[in-house]
């Protein structure tokens, strides 16, 4: 999952206002590819990014799991909790805290 620390710690919050403890996914409900954020990284300094990264294929796990996704619905409902910060938001916050 690609989310905001900063969102995640507020969610965190409101579990520990509730009178009971209970379980929880903490998630943007998206999915995104590594790909795609260095298409936006690289983007965000109008740099392409297929010039800088080098793809492997040694390294592709062989038994990944093609779509894994989470989902907040019972922290929405719950809690009133969901992500803010949208991932090309996030990645721009990245790339500009280091540069």
């Amino acid at each position: 999952d690609w989310g905001f620390a900063g969102d995640y710690v507020e969610a965190m919050w409101l579990m520990l206002q509730q009178d009971a403890p209970d379980d929880y996914v903490v998630s943007t409900g998206e999915t995104h590819t590594v790909r795609s954020f260095c298409e936006l990284a690289f983007g965000r300094v109008d740099l392409d990014w297929e010039q800088y990264v080098k793809v492997d294929e040694r390294f592709f796990r062989p038994a990944e799991v093609d779509l894994l996704v989470g989902t907040h619905a019972k922290a929405k409902k719950q809690l009133g909790w969901e992500p803010k910060t949208s991932y090309p938001e996030l990645v721009n916050m990245m790339v500009d805290a280091d540069v």
